[in-house]
This record gives structure tokens, sequence and C-alpha cells, in this order.
């Protein structure tokens, strides 16, 4: 064991070594620190992390980050990784009826792997029926949409209810990063 895993493991820090973390993200418009929070921490934590997106290429942030997209959503295995991430922004509306996304949703729910989604991206779970009497956390805009489809709207930044951990937007993406890496380990 490193000093530095030693001094981790003294803290009570979490490693994610061997954990895999796929984001699905929209190839334009996706909200920047909603992706690059999160995926940092789990990274440092040892996590793998991937991009999945719409399309291949370089994905655009709404506030200008870009990020090379490593497979297609629709590409994406549920049995080859831990958790599955939704990323917010105005691009997220991509996703809200898209059928592949919903099912992507719904397999990785059926494997029990950990399911997130901030900010916009919650509304693609609730139109794939995955949020119905769960408790959860979304941008204010789109709380009327979730409550509608009968999910449980929490008042706070990051909400986690068993292996679905949901957060309200930007200004909560670390702590959201924070919430995915506690649950993954």
């Amino acid at each position: 064991m490193s000093t530095f895993q030693s001094f981790e493991n003294l803290l009570g820090m979490a490693r994610l070594d061997g954990k895999r973390v796929v984001f699905v993200i929209a190839f334009r418009g996706f909200r920047d620190e909603e992706l690059l929070e999160p995926m940092k921490v789990l990274s440092e934590a040892g996590a793998a992390v991937r991009i999945a997106s719409s399309a291949l290429g370089t994905a655009e942030g709404m506030l200008g980050a870009t990020v090379g997209v490593d497979l297609l959503y629709t590409a994406v295995r549920v049995e080859d990784l831990d958790a599955l991430v939704f990323v917010g922004g105005e691009g997220a509306a991509e996703y809200w009826s898209d059928k592949a996304a919903w099912k992507l949703a719904k397999d990785a729910q059926a494997r029990e792997r950990l399911l997130g989604a901030i900010c916009f991206a919650p509304s693609t779970l609730a139109n794939a029926g995955l949020l119905e009497g769960r408790r959860v956390t979304v941008f204010p805009t789109r709380r009327g949409h979730l409550s509608g489809k009968g999910a449980i709207l929490v008042p706070e930044p990051v909400v986690r209810d068993g292996r679905l951990v949901t957060a309200d937007g930007p200004q909560s993406a670390r702590a959201f990063g924070d919430a995915l890496a506690e649950a993954l380990a």
C-alpha cells in the first residue's frame, strides 16, 4: 500500500479502484461543471470514468468545456459498469423522450447499478418510469414534471434514495460527485 493510500485510509476516504462509471452527456449543451466536478471526484478516488453521448468526437458544454466522447450511449453495456450518470444542462433534453436512453436507465436499475442524474437529467429517468415513489431532487424548473410522474420531491441539493442519486443543478455538482462516490464505495 502506498503512503497516499495509507493516508486516505486513515482519513476514512473510500477508494473506488476497479469501479467503472459512465457519464451520459448531450453532445452539445451539457452543463460543464455537472460533468467535470463529479468526474474529478470519482477519478481521483480511483474509478475508471468514460463519457457516452449521442455522437462520437468532441462534445461541447454550455460554458465552453470540451470533452472527448468514448462511446455512443446506445453502445453502453450496463453489465460492464458500476454506475450510470446522466448529466444535465440545456442539451439534456435530447434524452427526455429517447426510448434508447430510457432502456439504458431501466437496465441499470434492473441490474442494481448506481443510477445518477443532475439538474435537467432526472426528467429522462422520470419519463422512463423510474422515479415514481422515489425521493429525488431536480432543477427548480423541472419540479412540476417530476411530481407529475410520481416522484417525491425533496428540497435538498443532493438526494440519495437507495441506488439512486439526484442533484438539483450546477451549484451542487461537487456534492453530487461526493454522494456518487459514497454510494459506490
